[in-house]
């Protein structure tokens, strides 16, 4: 049951009653096959290479370290269970996309994309390899995805972005309303994009504990329930080029030559200039309980594409296997000061919100309920796509700024990490995209007034058939372009 206080205006009983027996929890953490924690670091060990965050970029890191150079000596530090926060909340689309979609990837990497699609391809191809050769039951559904528009500002370019993401190598097809209804049965769609390529969907919570069960496989120590408490050089020792990073946690510490940085917002904390770069931007998601063969058969949705709509506040909405309906985004929140709190997990105004824009989207499932109801946190950075750095001399890589599109995008994020810590020249540390930063929030309070300008702005223009503000408009030149 959601718990919090109600919404202060009153609320459509109908909503009431879907809502009802929500569980404030992740669906896909709350499985009853949820591997049991393992056991806290307790007193002081030494690696080759220390793993910060046991969501998908730390999985990733700490099992590609394993395979790539099999002599190394691998921990990995979570602080509270493997997936707990962005990896087990999300909606679990695996994009191809590098870039936060080909869209943004062409506005800041336009030489590059070409080769950014490339390697976002075989990073996807890569993982579902995995899946299958690890065994990961995970639901791995290689889907594509499909984009519609609910209005007709949203679907005037479409036939422009098909021809760029055909450019690129993609499968994709314009939809005019009926065919966008055929896909899947909405009363609100006017067209779309479909892409046959370039997206998966994905149990996140089985994904990463496939990838957990397969690190300690290949011989990776895992801690859980042990947060970093600080990140420092090693005071004393040998020469300098043979010094370590000494990382302190509650019962414990280890002493590492290589740190690998794999904690999103929080990273933050042990590596102040992170925090410049990212902030945490909270998403909410409802999943319904599972529908009948009649209701399922009412949306058509017979190829379960993953899908979204294109409005600049979107909706991202998927099947599970076991048919029910994820339901997600449109009301991307920031709390003042950049807060990240256990009671923000749950907002009961977002959710009532969230279902009524599902039963307007899909009214033939009205009386459906809602078995689950949850929030994460999304790093944000303001180019929409991961960014990376070194620290210490190069001891310590880091990565973060996915911003809600990171599921493929880690498993690449991770070789990145690899490389740079081992200073190699490869065709992936030498992309724009692992080389530059995007451009740094300001500082508090300013930052909070900037980011809740830029919300009302974008809920605006939706309004406005699309139309971008002054704000917006200043936001674009200065290459930050806010759109969702």
């Amino acid at each position: 049951m959601i718990t919090q206080k109600a919404p202060a205006t009153a609320v459509d009983p109908a909503i009431a009653r879907s809502l009802a027996h929500a569980v404030p929890r992740s669906f896909w953490l709350d499985q009853p096959d949820a591997p049991e924690p393992l056991p806290a670091l307790a007193g002081s060990v030494t690696a080759d290479l220390a793993v910060i965050g046991g969501g998908f970029t730390g999985l990733w890191t700490a099992l590609l370290a394993r395979e790539r150079f099999p002599d190394l000596d691998v921990v990995l530090l979570e602080a509270k269970t493997v997936a707990w926060a962005a990896s087990g909340r999300n909606g679990g689309f695996c994009s191809a996309s590098l870039t936060h979609g080909i869209g943004n990837g062409l506005e800041r990497f336009g030489d590059e994309m070409p080769l950014l699609e490339k390697l976002g391809e075989q990073n996807l191809r890569e993982i579902g390899e995995t899946i299958a050769a690890r065994g990961i039951d995970c639901d791995f559904s290689p889907t594509g995805e499909v984009a519609f528009g609910t209005a007709d500002w949203q679907v005037e370019g479409l036939d422009e972005e098909a021809v760029a993401a055909r450019q690129l190598g993609h499968d994709v097809e314009v939809l005019d309303g009926p065919a966008a209804r055929r896909e899947l049965n909405s009363p609100l769609w006017k067209g779309g994009l479909k892409f046959t390529t370039g997206n998966a969907l994905v149990e996140p919570g089985r994904l990463a504990w496939g990838l957990r069960r397969a690190c300690l496989d290949a011989g990776v120590r895992i801690f859980e329930h042990t947060p970093v408490t600080s990140l420092t050089p090693e005071s004393s020792g040998g020469p300098s080029g043979d010094r370590a990073m000494m990382l302190r946690t509650p019962y414990g510490g280890v002493r590492a030559g290589m740190v690998a940085l794999a904690a999103g917002v929080p990273g933050g904390k042990l590596l102040r200039r992170i925090g410049a770069y990212v902030i945490p931007v909270w998403d909410y998601v409802l999943m319904t309980e599972p529908l009948s063969a009649e209701q399922l058969d009412s949306l058509g949705w017979r190829d379960r594409r993953g899908a979204a709509d294109l409005g600049n506040q979107f909706h991202y909405f998927r099947l599970t296997r076991d048919n029910r309906v994820l339901w997600g985004g449109y009301d991307a929140v920031y709390y003042n000061g950049g807060r990240v709190r256990s009671e923000h997990e749950t907002r009961p105004e977002t959710f009532v919100v969230l279902a009524a824009q599902f039963f307007d989207t899909f009214p033939q499932l009205a009386g459906v309920s809602f078995s689950h109801a949850w929030g994460g946190v999304i790093d944000t950075c303001s180019r929409f796509c991961a960014f990376f750095g070194t620290a210490h001399g190069g001891r310590v890589a880091y990565v973060a700024g996915y911003t809600g599109l990171g599921v493929g995008a880690t498993r690449f994020g991770a070789q990145v990490l690899l490389d740079k810590l081992h200073n190699l020249d490869t065709e992936r540390v030498r992309l724009t995209l692992a080389r530059s930063k995007p451009v740094p929030f300001p500082p508090e309070p300013l930052r909070s007034g900037v980011i809740q300008a830029t919300r009302s702005s974008i809920a605006r223009a939706d309004r406005n058939e699309g139309k971008r503000d002054a704000w917006l408009r200043l936001l674009d030149r200065l290459g930050l372009g806010f759109d969702s």
